[in-house]
């Protein structure tokens, strides 16, 4: 599949929405199951002050529980930062962690979050763990994880470029991310140069309708509240169906 993928300036532009408006926009549009694409489990931002971040999946999987990979491979960590560097970006870098949910090691720290911020990574989304959390905060690179940790045991590379599955989401690399303090969600390319402008309608589409309605309360009945908040979200539902032709509840 060969599509026009976002220009960086349309990627700022979906960072101005948090990840459930990114998903509803997505909703209106796509053809796949709205039950899947975004992570399954709860994950922790540990630095919702950065607010939403949005990039191109770079996937790598990590086992820092098993001493024999340092071993097998002495150069891993250069011939994985070969491939970081190789790939377009802004840039996500999605870890597997394969000692998860039993947490032993941290890829992430104050050196390897600046050394991955030098490569056009803006941040990570991890089933494993995060170190010196200041430290990345200071270098700018927002994490999502599990949990903290205090060592890295045998954290190492162990494969990249390849499927990798966090939170019970399956990421492949090149894939947009948007990710923030309520998880992430994974667009299919296809869905991707439709994206801003739904989101845009659909956001413009509540303000304009169910959410003028819930907050007009002040002076109405509870039946004339309803019967309003019933009028604006068959008017929601009927505007959403026109601007896409998708049949359903919203």
């Amino acid at each position: 599949m060969n599509l026009q993928r976002p220009s960086y300036g349309e990627l700022l532009k979906l960072k101005r929405w948090n990840t459930p408006t990114i998903y509803n926009g997505w909703e209106a549009i796509t053809e796949h199951d709205i039950t899947t694409g975004f992570n399954q489990e709860e994950t922790r931002d540990y630095m919702p002050q950065m607010g939403p971040m949005t990039g191109y999946a770079v996937t790598v999987q990590i086992e820092p529980g098993n001493p024999a990979h340092p071993r097998s491979n002495p150069k891993a960590w250069s011939e994985y930062r070969d491939y970081v560097a190789s790939r377009p970006g802004p840039k996500i870098v999605v870890v597997q962690d394969l000692d998860a949910p039993r947490v032993i090691g941290a890829f992430w720290g104050e050196v390897n979050s600046n050394i991955h911020r030098a490569l056009g990574c803006i941040g990570t989304i991890t089933d494993g763990a995060i170190r010196d959390l200041d430290e990345m905060t200071n270098a700018g690179f927002k994490a999502i994880a599990r949990r903290l940790c205090v060592g890295h045991a045998y954290s190492t590379p162990v494969r990249w470029g390849c499927e990798v599955e966090v939170f019970g989401c399956t990421v492949r690399p090149g894939q947009l991310i948007h990710a923030d303090k309520h998880g992430f969600i994974v667009i299919p390319q296809e869905d991707e140069r439709r994206l801003l402008e739904a989101v845009r309608f659909m956001d413009d589409n509540e303000c304009d309708t169910l959410i003028p309605a819930a907050r007009s309360a002040p002076g109405k009945s509870a039946g004339e509240l309803l019967q309003a908040i019933d009028a604006a979200g068959g008017e929601f539902g009927l505007r959403t169906k026109q601007a896409y032709r998708k049949s359903g509840e919203w």
